[in-house]
């Protein structure tokens, strides 16, 4: 059966510019790092980004690794570009990304040109696009001078393979090195993705300063971390959870000081109205500078979920002082 999206799709979501740029993206983006891959059902898989669209979600986040295996991510989603959204491929927006261990030998990981064109022709073959919308290089390459990443991101805006360029996981004084020197090559950097949480409140200690002085959005993934800031480890490691896959989230990260906050937090946003979820995901976008939050999702519930987090967005001062009292002893600085 041909899909045919909701009518009422932009209704409710909440759309953002991105930092002084034209583009504005939806306050909750779907990223397909995990649960895309080969290895899953592609049914659920095809069932979930369908949903996203239909409640205005048009941001789908990929990267050249995303599986497993490395690749399958943006295979099965340009099937269901193919099959499903092909005629709706202008109200989306697809981004990519390449920076991690990708192929062997030494032209396939980090941040050298000769990686970064290849690794999007690759991408755009997988997903069968003409272009993506916004290329990240995924990490700063130590080895590589920023001025050579950058050189390819803006030959790659040029050359039509991407509409615009970002950057993931830079530090401060990189992110405003990058944004200077695509500013000069007239290839304005669109975005930057970095990973933000309750529990991980680094992008506080000067990157949000730097990108809104540089008139930057920012994209954060992991808002939940890793399904941590939810109520699915409460009772313990279920079966089928990221900690339970030896992941990035480990078992040894569920300690019981953090699940301890986890219960207080929950408590908290249930006073909001909210699940712990929702209420991690209005945290994230509480900050002006945050343009949107990357959510995974391995059930439609979950993508549900995260869209009803939008109803609340605000916090109270009170509310505010009280998580930051909760979350005491975690690194960060005020925002």
């Amino acid at each position: 059966m041909r899909f045919q999206p909701s009518t009422t799709r932009y209704d409710s979501m909440v759309y953002r510019r991105s930092g002084k740029s034209g583009v504005r993206l939806p306050a909750l983006s779907l990223g397909l790092w995990h649960n895309f891959g080969g290895v899953d059902v592609f049914e659920n898989s095809r069932a979930m980004v369908l949903r996203a669209f239909d409640c205005g979600i048009t941001h789908f986040d990929l990267a050249n690794n995303y599986g497993p295996p490395p690749g399958s991510a943006e295979e099965t989603f340009g099937r269901i570009l193919r099959e499903d959204l092909r005629p709706y491929r202008d109200e989306l927006i697809v981004s990519s990304k390449a920076g991690w261990d990708m192929w062997p030998g030494p032209y396939g990981n980090w941040g050298s040109r000769k990686y970064l064109v290849a690794s999007l022709d690759q991408s755009l073959a997988r997903m069968g696009l003409d272009y993506v919308d916004i290329f990240y290089h995924h990490r700063r390459d130590p080895e590589t001078p920023i001025e050579e990443s950058m050189g390819a991101l803006d030959f790659i805006v040029r050359s039509g393979r991407a509409l615009y360029a970002g950057i993931s996981s830079y530090g401060p004084e990189d992110t405003r090195k990058a944004a200077q020197i695509l500013r000069g090559l007239g290839t304005p950097c669109l975005i930057h993705q970095p990973r933000y949480s309750m529990f991980d409140r680094r992008i506080e200690d000067g990157l949000l300063e730097a990108l809104a002085g540089e008139g930057m959005g920012c994209i954060v993934f992991s808002p939940l971390a890793q399904g941590l800031l939810s109520d699915r480890y409460l009772a313990g490691v279920p079966e089928g959870s990221r900690a339970s896959k030896n992941g990035f989230l480990k078992v040894a990260d569920i300690t019981p000081d953090r699940l301890a906050k986890v219960e207080r937090l929950a408590a908290l946003a249930q006073g909001r109205g909210q699940t712990l979820a929702q209420m991690a995901i209005a945290w994230v976008l509480r900050h002006p500078a945050v343009t949107s939050a990357l959510i995974g999702a391995s059930r439609i519930a979950q993508i549900d979920d995260g869209v009803s987090a939008l109803r609340n967005l605000a916090f109270c001062h009170e509310e505010l002082q009280s998580i930051d009292a909760i979350l005491s002893g975690i690194p960060r600085k005020s925002a």
